[in-house]
């Protein structure tokens, strides 16, 4: 069976709704509109849906999940009207996302007051990456140009229908074991993956080095250790112990739970769904 793509997802603003496309323009820095923006806090530290969930309620759109848009960005949220963010072009300040120093632009003070409404945070600014080569990386995984914008690591995420099948078996496994009841199965968008794959086993991708999709080749440089967001629903917000309970249980390799893989691109160019996923 042929491994293809199944699904293809955009994060137009770290932490907020996944944006699907049928289509996405691959870059050097990833998919091309791809977590440009992140909100931070009045010290410019990242403010992800780890600690304030709500961020999942909003749903982001640039011109790449949107074609027809006429603005940079467009948020909008339940019971609030939408508001339309322009490119900003100010100064350059400082933000902090995972440890790592970064920078970028602030957007305008309407649109702070927006994001400041919606999650009920009177601290929280809207920032923009004007320049993804500007973040470089400094890892063993890393080659000289690799960069991205506000990704947590590498610049796109591939997972696999196979492998969340076999975890979701895990899942009810581990309930029945302890006479539950098995939950319902988790959606491979908790992993808040850009890619989608299915038709490989289970877990082959931990194996692969270099792959191309489409037209575009990608590295593959690590596997994708995975934290406590992946126990949260965006559909009500809710938490479990699940995926990092089974995960812990599985795949657990130096503290650390994994799935998933990150990829760089080797290449630039369009992708689909459907598109055939070659390992090389």
């Amino acid at each position: 069976m042929t491994t293809r793509v199944t699904a293809l997802g955009i994060h137009p603003v770290k932490s907020t709704a996944i944006r699907p496309v049928g289509s996405a323009e691959v870059l050097a820095e990833g998919l091309a509109g791809d977590r440009r923006w992140m909100v931070v806090d009045q010290a410019g530290t990242l403010v992800s849906a780890r600690e304030l969930r709500a961020l999942f309620r909003v749903v982001a759109d640039t011109p790449e999940t949107e074609p027809d848009l006429p603005v940079a960005l467009r948020l909008r949220a339940r019971g609030f009207d939408p508001v339309d963010v322009a490119e900003p072009d100010g100064d350059l300040v400082d933000v902090l996302l995972h440890g790592n120093a970064l920078q970028g632009v602030p957007a305008d003070e309407s649109a702070h007051a927006w994001v400041r409404a919606v999650t009920g945070r009177t601290d929280l600014r809207l920032i923009w990456c004007d320049d993804p080569q500007r973040r470089g990386f400094d890892r063993p995984w890393s080659l000289p140009g690799d960069h991205a914008p506000y990704t947590d690591s590498c610049p796109v995420t591939l997972a696999s229908l196979a492998s969340l099948r076999q975890l979701n078996g895990w899942i009810a496994e581990g309930a029945r074991e302890r006479g539950e009841e098995p939950p319902a199965p988790l959606p491979i968008e908790r992993f808040r993956p850009n890619i989608v794959i299915d038709g490989d086993a289970a877990f082959a991708e931990d194996d692969w080095s270099r792959i191309r999709v489409g037209e575009v080749s990608f590295r593959v440089p690590k596997r994708v250790d995975r934290c406590v967001m992946t126990t949260i629903s965006p559909a009500d917000l809710s938490s479990t112990k699940e995926p990092i309970r089974t995960l812990a249980r599985h795949r657990l390799v130096e503290q650390k739970t994994w799935f998933a893989i990150h990829l760089v691109p080797e290449t630039t160019g369009r992708i689909a769904v459907g598109d055939a996923v070659e390992v090389s």
